[in-house]
């Protein structure tokens, strides 16, 4: 199928923008890397009578360091982020995960800030940020907000933005170099969208943690203090402790009711607190 006839607009600035989609109303769609969209489009499940193309917004494509954060123009590719032209917040943190998203020729077009506002629960910005303790700049009529990601992420393809409103950045806090990331998915093959995404940040050093269940057709599962998953104490032999059954209560808690389903989910987490802890050993044992 092809796409349903629509006006594009190409806008070179934040503001133009917002203005387009203000006087649009619901009949309009924004587009970034156009990795989410373009097929909707196609299969008609979208039918906007209005693109605006972000793609020419130059202020989008910015990183910059801001008082303990890289900041992330919504039009950062995940090809940028994999290739290094964008900064890291720590040692191959989060070009780790760029490079396991889909292909490569999806990578080299799709954007974080396309993929968070389109707000896939099995996305991979949507989990690894949502663990780093990430927020989002949002651009609208009424001016610039900020808001963490749990408050971004209103459901399964849904988010926060209200009409007008855009995207425009992503604030991720930087991480110590005593911290150790662990960033798991089950999928049925490279390059699919994830089953099932067990994500951990671990400081040993201070004791602190947050960890993370994810693709599970609802905004990520957060744990915002890691070490219920621990045995209430993290420190450099913390993976050894994880405590499955408290995984698992969680995520009944969160309305998952079949069995089956939260194993892969406790074992991806467990994957992702394993790799976490090997990467902290591999460190110390280097020193």
């Amino acid at each position: 199928m092809k796409p349903a006839p629509f006006r594009i607009e190409r806008p070179r600035t934040i503001a133009d923008a917002v203005a387009l989609l203000a006087s649009s109303g619901d009949g309009a769609k924004v587009m970034a890397g156009g990795q989410s969209l373009g097929p909707m489009l196609n299969l008609r499940l979208a039918t906007p009578d209005l693109i605006v193309d972000l793609s020419g917004i130059d202020a989008l494509r910015t990183v910059r360091e801001e008082a303990g954060h890289m900041v992330y123009g919504a039009l950062v590719t995940h090809a940028d982020v994999e290739d290094g032209r964008a900064l890291d917040v720590g040692a191959n943190i989060l070009r780790r995960v760029a490079g396991g998203i889909a292909y490569r020729a999806v990578r080299n077009r799709g954007t974080m800030g396309g993929s968070l506002s389109h707000a896939d629960p099995a996305a991979d910005w949507v989990n690894a940020l949502s663990v780093l303790g990430a927020e989002v700049e949002i651009a609208g009529p009424a001016g610039t907000r900020r808001l963490p990601m749990g408050a971004f992420l209103a459901g399964a393809l849904a988010t926060a933005l209200e009409p007008g409103e855009i995207l425009v950045s992503v604030w991720v806090p930087k991480v110590p170099a005593t911290a150790r990331f662990g960033y798991v998915k089950h999928c049925r093959k490279v390059g699919e969208f994830a089953h099932a995404i067990g994500a951990v940040l671990i400081d040993p050093t201070t004791g602190t943690g947050r960890a993370l269940m994810g693709a599970i057709d609802a905004p990520p599962l957060v744990f915002a203090d890691a070490a219920t998953l621990f045995g209430g104490q993290i420190d450099a032999g913390f993976a050894t402790r994880f405590a499955a059954s408290a995984a698992d209560a969680a995520l009944i808690a969160a309305g998952m009711a079949d069995t089956v389903d939260r194993h892969v989910h406790v074992e991806v987490l467990r994957r992702a607190a394993t790799q976490a802890a090997s990467l902290f050993t591999d460190t110390r044992s280097a020193a």
